[in-house]
Order: C-alpha cells, then structure tokens, then sequence
C-alpha cells in the first residue's frame, strides 16, 4: 500500500472502531467495546505505517 492509501484505511478504521466502541456502550456489549477498541487501535497502526512510508521516502528524494 501507498502512504496515502495506508493513512486512509487507518482513519476509517479508527472512525469504524469509534463507533463500535460507542454502540457497546450504549447496548451494555463489551464484546462490541472491544472489537472497537481493537479496530482503532489497528487504525492508529496503519496510519503510523504510512506516515513511516511518507517519512522515509522524503529522506530518500533527499539524497
């Protein structure tokens, strides 16, 4: 995947994980809490990967 593509995924699976989270909560389904919270926390990995991707590319079209 491109930086971009990697930053995109990661914020739908963070705004996807959000909701999850907050539809557990308002039906009592820690099940749901969970899958959420581990859904916004492979989100915030992702976009973590394609800023990295971004960074080293930049360091690359430097030298």
């Amino acid at each position: 995947m491109s930086e971009y593509s990697d930053k995109a995924e990661g914020k739908a699976n963070q705004a996807a994980g959000n909701i999850k989270q907050g539809v557990g909560k308002l039906t009592g389904d820690k099940e749901m809490q969970r899958e959420g919270q581990t859904q916004e926390t492979k989100g915030d990995l992702q976009e973590g990967v394609g800023k990295v991707k971004g960074a080293v590319k930049d360091v690359i079209d430097d030298v």
